[in-house]
């Protein structure tokens, strides 16, 4: 939450301006800032995290069918849905959640014009090697960013994304588009929100009008758009926001070294270490349950902790290609998705929010532990 006294000096300029949505000064200065903080050229606001997917799909005009990966929130897929294009799913590497890449080039066919990986927990897709396989045929790539707010790799081994081999530049900055969460739950937010990440100004007014219908002046529509707009109010949140970021993400910085340093020698517990050359935004903590070792299973487990009021999230569970939009999807069997299946039975995400205690998080460890 935002501090609210600063908050409400926001929301008596609204007041006084009488400027609610459609592009007010809040709007634009959000978008300023985030594109500054962020090291992105251009961003795009949007009125949640699934729209700019969407939007992206269209602007890129994405057609056929695409390769994207099961272990994400389901709206990953929904968009390509919503867009009329197949989801082609294939396998994610272990050690990050990640789409794995040296699974791509067999799922390519005829008729896929792009790949669309997500960040998972924030951690960063090998995101050279992709590119390295759209540029040999041709694909564009979207990556759904919504858990990589102010994720940051350094350029040895990011060469498609960085400057120079000693700098950390934003992993956002990948790729044809990147898309952004600003949902209650995210590191940043801005109640509900969202963005678009571009790196040109021609598509940044494209992706503008198509936000806002299509409409490029008052009398004249350049495209079948959508209405996903930010208004004044959230924006004037995100800007307050945006001042306690950095502190939030320090805040649970300390709340994955604790849980690393107390969870590290359970036996039947795993969980991801923080990756070399990448500035982590913390944004989750999950573990993994290997029933046999630990001695009782994921679900078990589970419901243990909710009954002492501690609320963890199998997160992500089931997988996309288990939902009945997608299960008849030749791509979506276990036998094709071996990694993303284990992880899915697997996984808890433990509570993690940057006003967690000490106490807290004891009180989270003793539940596994205990």
């Amino acid at each position: 939450m935002p501090d609210l006294g600063e908050f409400e000096e926001y929301l008596k300029k609204i007041y006084d301006s009488q400027w609610l949505t459609n592009n007010g000064q809040f709007h634009q200065q959000l978008e300023k800032e985030l594109a500054e903080y962020l090291q992105v050229p251009y961003l795009s606001l949007f009125t949640n995290g699934t729209l700019p997917l969407i939007t992206a799909l269209q602007a890129l005009r994405i057609t056929g069918e695409v390769i994207t990966t099961p272990y994400s929130f389901v709206a990953t897929t929904h968009a390509l849905w919503w867009n009329g294009i197949k989801p082609v799913f294939v396998d994610v590497d272990p050690k990050t959640g990640c789409m794995d890449p040296n699974k791509i080039e067999a799922a390519i066919t005829p008729k896929t014009t792009a790949i669309l990986p997500v960040h998972v927990y924030g951690n960063p897709c090998d995101v050279d090697a992709i590119q390295d396989i759209a540029d040999k045929y041709g694909l564009k790539v979207i990556y759904d960013a919504a858990h990589a707010f102010k994720v940051e790799v350094k350029g040895n081994g990011y060469q498609s994304v960085t400057g120079g081999k000693d700098d950390f530049v934003s992993i956002l900055n990948a790729g044809d588009i990147s898309t952004l969460s600003f949902h209650a739950t995210k590191v940043y937010n801005t109640v509900e929100g969202g963005a678009m990440v571009m790196h040109d100004a021609k598509m940044k007014k494209r992706i503008d009008y198509l936000k806002n219908f299509g409409f490029a002046d008052e009398v004249t529509v350049v495209g079948p758009g959508i209405n996903s707009k930010m208004d004044e109010l959230r924006a004037a949140w995100g800007l307050v926001n945006l001042k306690q970021v950095d502190k939030a993400i320090a805040a649970r910085k300390h709340v994955a070294e604790e849980y690393r340093k107390a969870l590290r020698e359970v036996e039947g517990i795993t969980f991801f270490d923080d990756m070399p050359n990448v500035n982590h935004n913390y944004s989750y903590f999950p573990v993994f349950v290997d029933a046999e070792r630990y001695g009782m299973t994921r679900d078990e487990l589970y419901f243990k902790m909710r009954a002492q009021n501690v609320w963890g999230r199998r997160y992500f569970y089931p997988l996309i290609s288990e939902f009945s939009p997608y299960r008849g999807l030749e791509s979506a069997t276990r036998e094709n998705l071996p990694e993303a299946y284990k992880m899915a039975d697997s996984v808890i995400c433990l509570p993690m929010h940057h006003e967690l205690k000490d106490e807290d998080i004891q009180r989270v460890i003793d539940c596994i532990i205990k």
